[in-house]
């Protein structure tokens, strides 16, 4: 009998998560959902079609809430997505203390902890992590200062604890999509248009996130000039100031800015 690998998924009650969850279904894997609501974390495994995925309702941002994920992923774990996330958008003067600290919390230190708590399981099964950044994780945006800082720390710790397990059989996936069309978008969309964003679906970043997983690759960004530009930020990083940088005096910019009703997903 061919063995079921087994994943474990953050955030999984909406948005990129569930997608995520979805495409690992179609996959084969056995799902573990973890997050705070439990009737969308049932949601998302009847839209998985997996009536025996495993739904564990917990704030990974605690102690007591990555207890529950890692007592459900038990001894052997083939993949941890690290996908749990929040965002506050705007000028880092209006920015409250609560923010930045749910920011770093959830995005930040949350995987960093459960990655450290779910290292016995994974090494067991050969596993891998996966840990979900963002491109502004790679090119910092006026607006997004607090979200580009953890999303930058995500990446050095995806980096540092690749090195770190060389040798022990666990590989780690840093993925950095672009922005998606999910519940986060009412905290940003009034910026979309006038900052030129470019918008996947969640179902396309799941596609290609569980693409890198499987071909065991170290990144993956999204195809586009998105890919371009962090190639530019890391070799003439002058260059993406001036050109990103604009956009913090563009008046479209700062009408949107200015007018968007604010709120923190």
């Amino acid at each position: 009998m061919t063995k079921q690998n087994t994943v474990v998924i953050t955030g999984a009650g909406s948005g990129i998560g569930r997608a995520l969850a979805v495409e690992a279904a179609r996959r084969g894997y056995r799902l573990i959902l973890a997050g705070r609501r439990l009737a969308a974390l049932e949601e998302t495994a009847r839209l998985a079609g997996h009536a025996d995925a495993v739904c564990v309702a917990a704030d990974v941002t605690t102690p007591e809430g990555r207890a529950r994920i890692a007592a459900a992923a038990q001894d052997r774990l083939d993949v941890l997505i690290n996908n749990a996330g929040t965002l506050s958008v705007g000028r880092i003067t209006g920015m409250a203390d609560a923010a930045l600290e749910r920011m770093v919390a959830t995005n930040l230190t949350a995987p960093m902890a459960l990655t450290r708590d779910l290292l016995p399981a994974l090494e067991a099964a050969g596993g891998r992590v996966v840990n979900i950044g963002s491109v502004f994780g790679d090119i910092a945006f006026p607006f997004f200062a607090g979200y580009s800082a953890t999303k930058f720390g995500l990446r050095g710790f995806s980096d540092a604890i690749r090195r770190e397990l060389s040798g022990s059989g666990v590989g780690v996936t840093y993925v950095a999509p672009r922005a998606a069309r999910t519940e986060a978008e009412s905290e940003f969309g009034a910026l979309v248009e006038p900052m030129a964003m470019t918008l996947d679906s969640a179902d396309t970043v799941a596609r290609q996130a569980w693409e890198a997983i499987e071909k065991g690759r170290r990144e993956s960004y999204p195809k586009g000039k998105e890919r371009f530009f962090v190639k530019i930020q890391r070799l003439l990083p002058g260059l993406v100031d001036k050109s990103v940088g604009a956009q913090a005096r563009d008046p479209r910019v700062l009408a949107a800015l200015d007018t968007r009703p604010g709120g923190t997903i």
